[in-house]
């Protein structure tokens, strides 16, 4: 069981985190204010103490690309293009940790991608194993789910789409992550987008994932309309029980999600009882090669 928080018992890993829902736009007229975007809303939750921020999926960029020249005209190498750059500088000025969706180029090939930054300067980057849709027709897709070692904790990343796939979350946890970020661009599934409570369905799927996994995830999605498309919202912050802290936004509003994180708590959560241990109960005899997951040695 998880151990409660007392004056004997303190969080070993305290942390803010901040997950920031915004509308960026598309257009290479845009991208100098989306990154300029990023920096104002970096520095706002940095200022409410947030230690770990969370942005949307392509952030700097916006998404709705009718090309892959198009995308290509905004894409830049990592971590040496001119937006890393500028994160790198905020996640060093605010002594933050930063996930962020990038549009990345690498010779002829472009990924959507998340980046990790720290106040030492760039971790590392996830690659969007699951390509949603046209990006298809743009996007490489990757082909790792790395999990990070930091100061504060170890992070996984995952990009919108792979939140269907719940392989993703389980890969990420069975290598130790002690939280996942997720970077969004949540859009159409089918109907209805939206449930009575206003919530779309990636929200239960966020939710879900966290709860069977017992990590927290911090989702940030992203609003607006962009060419025709519309962009769903509900971002949230999940505990390691998979219940939002602080709630559901708004499906329209842009706005920050914070939740005061016990990261490393997720290191026992696991653990509900005598009884019911989540790693253990596993049958991995049975589906390791279904999960792609080697059955190498974790941390955990």
């Amino acid at each position: 069981m998880t151990t409660p928080r007392s004056s004997t018992a303190p969080a070993t890993s305290a942390v803010t985190v901040a997950a920031v829902q915004s509308d960026p736009q598309v257009g290479l007229e845009n991208k100098q204010e989306n990154v300029a975007a990023t920096l104002r809303q970096i520095a706002e939750a940095a200022g409410k103490g947030a230690r770990l921020i969370v942005l949307p999926e392509l952030a700097s960029t916006g998404y709705s690309f009718d090309t892959r020249d198009e995308a290509f005209a905004h894409a830049e190498p990592v971590p040496e293009g001119p937006t890393c750059s500028e994160w790198i500088r905020a996640a060093a000025e605010h002594d933050v940790y930063i996930v962020a969706g990038i549009a990345e180029s690498e010779g002829v090939k472009l990924y959507d991608t998340a980046v990790l930054i720290g106040p030492e300067g760039y971790i590392g980057r996830y690659r969007k194993t699951h390509l949603w849709n046209r990006e298809k027709l743009i996007f490489t897709p990757g082909s790792e789910y790395p999990v990070f070692e930091t100061r504060i904790g170890r992070i996984g990343l995952l990009v919108c789409w792979d939140i269907w796939f719940p392989e993703v979350a389980r890969i990420l946890t069975a290598q130790g992550a002690d939280v996942i970020c997720s970077v969004n661009n949540w859009v159409w599934t089918p109907p209805p987008l939206f449930d009575d409570a206003g919530n779309c369905m990636a929200s239960y799927l966020t939710m879900g994932a966290s709860h069977a996994n017992s990590v927290p995830i911090v989702a940030a999605d992203r609003v607006g309309e962009e060419r025709g498309g519309k962009f769903l919202g509900c971002s949230l912050i999940t505990g390691v029980n998979g219940w939002p802290i602080d709630g559901i936004a708004d499906a329209e509003a842009e706005t920050i999600k914070y939740a005061e994180l016990d990261l490393v708590a997720s290191r026992s959560a696991v653990v509900w009882g005598p009884l019911n241990d989540l790693p253990r109960d596993r049958r991995t005899d049975l589906y390791d090669e279904l999960l792609g997951y080697d059955g190498t040695p974790t941390v955990r």
